[in-house]
């Protein structure tokens, strides 16, 4: 069990890659303390509407990563209380057009080479999965392996499922890391005072950037805001997460404009989750009803229902976005004993069992589950 001021490992940041780094360290035998500037999933865990996907990842390491992340969220799944809302409900992809739906046939054959079960559903059939649609879509494709969770629950119950391994510090800025003569990290220096440990693991989401430089590294993440809509509480009227096919696109791109799409999705305690939504403006909260009116008109073409729905309120979030599109994990090899775990951008919900698991794995010095270089915190070091 971690004292308040050492334990084996720290981790910056309680959002729920944190909260999985610290479980899964936690598992490995290891104490850990987590300190936060602010609250569990304070930050872009918070904002986020709990998207477990591999529908919108091109074959490659993110896939794989998020393959891995699926089993890993349906074990935590029988482990974590129900309160987490946890729903393998599956994702539906369509296109309006012959055009779109070439595109999304060559999209899934890869995929499918890679471990993704997807069905193509033709026009005529999409209602059958979702009677609400509107008329006319050319098809779709059907991802079983698609799921949600309630993001911040999930977070907060990774972090008591570490038990008294895991002790949480909220409310403490980060201010400095303790550093050996050699340069090894061994400990953070917070607000209030020192805590000592032999790793340090940067969980900060899109402040990951700036935890890296109390390091004397760079790791260029960059805050790209969305906006989701959020409407009264519906009986089950939307069953899967339903998005047009130009969504993939958006997600793969580094643009900074704002671009949106229609992602429509129903939950649990009822109300549905409209989104998407990407721009880079820093850190700015401003709410832009271009954003709201783009979301809404997207929204309701593919559910024309929507239109005689109240949104009740929106919200916004940051995604911690890098360059390349794939998160920091691992060991930083020029500082020892600093480990990343940040830039996951939109998927950090889906992508946080992974991550933790594979944290744990160079903590504790086990194999690792799948191949970690192209996550290497230092590949950016030449383009610095």
């Amino acid at each position: 069990m971690p004292t308040r001021n050492t334990s084996d490992v720290i981790v910056v940041g309680a959002g729920v890659v944190g909260a999985a780094c610290a479980y899964y360290a936690a598992r490995a035998g290891l104490s850990v303390t987590v300190i936060d500037r602010g609250s569990v999933a304070g930050g872009t865990t918070g904002g986020g509407e709990g998207n477990l996907l591999v529908s919108d990842k091109e074959p490659g390491p993110e896939l794989a990563l998020a393959l891995l992340s699926t089993e890993l969220w349906r074990e935590l799944a029988e482990l974590l209380p129900p309160q987490i809302e946890y729903e393998p409900k599956g994702g539906l992809v369509v296109a309006s057009g012959e055009a779109g739906m070439r595109a999304l046939r060559g999209f899934a054959a890869g995929q499918e080479q890679a471990g993704v079960r997807a069905e193509e559903i033709p026009g005529d059939r999409l209602h059958d999965l979702e009677p609400h649609l509107a008329p006319g879509l050319a098809g779709g494709f059907h991802y079983r392996q698609d799921a949600q969770v309630m993001p911040a629950l999930a977070a907060a119950h990774l972090l008591r499922a570490g038990g008294d391994q895991v002790r949480l510090r909220l409310g403490e800025e980060v201010t400095g890391l303790l550093t050996t003569a050699d340069g090894s990290v061994r400990g953070v220096r917070t607000v209030a005072g020192e805590v000592h440990a032999s790793y340090v693991v940067n969980a900060a989401g899109t402040w990951g950037g700036e935890v890296a430089r109390l390091a004397g590294v760079e790791l260029p993440v960059l805050p790209r805001r969305g906006f989701v809509l959020v409407t009264e509480p519906l009986p089950r009227v939307v069953r899967r997460k339903v998005y047009a096919a130009d969504y993939v696109a958006d997600v793969a791109s580094g643009s900074a404009a704002l671009q949106t799409s229609a992602v429509v999705e129903g939950t649990a305690a009822g109300p549905v989750l409209i989104g998407a939504s990407r721009e880079r403006v820093g850190f700015d909260r401003t709410l832009s009803t271009e954003v709201l009116r783009r979301l809404a008109a997207q929204a309701t073409a593919l559910f024309p229902f929507l239109a005689g729905v109240r949104a009740i309120r929106t919200y916004a979030g940051f995604r911690p976005y890098l360059p390349d599109h794939l998160p920091a994990i691992g060991p930083d090899p020029r500082v020892p004993g600093l480990l990343h775990a940040c830039g996951h951008e939109g998927a950090g919900v889906g992508l946080a069992p992974a991550t933790g698991l594979l944290v744990a794995r160079a903590l504790s010095e086990g194999e690792p589950p799948l191949d970690m270089s192209p996550f290497s915190p230092a590949r950016f070091e030449a383009a610095v």
